[in-house]
């Protein structure tokens, strides 16, 4: 794959996902989109990956989106569509996803990082959505903004287009943590690790129903995941995470 646009590389049971383009600020490519999606396949077939976590090159920019100009042609109207089937990838992927969050993150750089499942930002972050400054609008990243940020706070972001610091993206709901920079490494490593030592089975399946209840009435809801939370308690992980409680031990999960 072209590592002028992503790195993608698997170690202690997570894909990392780099996205390669530091002097440009982590600006997503057309490039970078498709391999992006392939990534997420290898990713999803990989017995070894229990978890995906996603972060730009270098501490000036987790991403600021894509780059201009690049809309005015055939190959970067297309990047639309494709960003736009890019978030549904994560914002659905069956595993646990992290955004690691350094820098600017701003426009589709935050489609990436709200898609994600938990994000991690140090304290040196920026988010925002400018698009409303140069005649744009942050369509699709709006669908997920709207579901993580109260209306009326996510639309002053999105009309105002000014740039909001990491605790008040905090208290905005736009990231779940917030810690010093220097700490965010050893932050973002040990969320990964518990996420690792969790079922990779009970994830999947736990995942799968909360997405797929998430618009459903109350009481279809709930019927719904009382059958899933039977799906689940039926696998052997469940049988050995049960068994290691009460033999007051650490479960061994084998993701069946």
């Amino acid at each position: 794959m072209s590592e002028e646009h992503l790195l993608y590389r698997v170690e202690n049971h997570v894909a990392c996902f780099t996205i390669n383009r530091e002097k440009q600020r982590n600006a997503i490519t057309p490039e970078a989109v498709t391999l992006f999606l392939e990534c997420l396949d290898r990713a999803e077939d990989d017995g070894d990956v229990r978890a995906v976590m996603i972060t730009g090159a270098g501490d000036k920019a987790f991403c600021t989106g894509a780059q201009l100009g690049d809309g005015m042609s055939a190959d970067g109207r297309k990047m639309f569509s494709d960003y736009a089937k890019l978030l549904k990838r994560i914002a659905s992927f069956s595993k646990p996803t992290v955004a690691r969050v350094t820098g600017f993150c701003l426009a589709g750089g935050m489609g990436f990082m709200l898609a994600c499942d938990i994000v991690v930002a140090g304290d040196d972050a920026v988010f925002g959505t400018p698009e409303v400054n140069v005649g744009l609008w942050p369509m699709m990243i709006g669908a997920l903004i709207f579901r993580n940020v109260p209306r009326k706070k996510a639309m002053e972001m999105v009309l105002l287009g000014e740039r909001i610091s990491a605790p008040v993206a905090l208290a905005m709901g736009l990231v779940t943590r917030v810690v010093p920079a220097g700490e965010l490494d050893a932050e973002v490593e040990a969320v990964l690790k518990s996420l690792t030592a969790k079922s990779p089975i009970g994830m999947r399946i736990g995942k799968e129903a909360f997405n797929a209840a998430a618009d459903m009435p109350l009481t279809e809801a709930l019927d719904f995941l009382s059958g899933k939370l039977v799906e689940v308690a039926s696998t052997a992980d469940a049988r050995e995470g049960i068994t290691a409680f009460i033999e007051k031990r650490p479960p061994v999960f084998q993701g069946k």
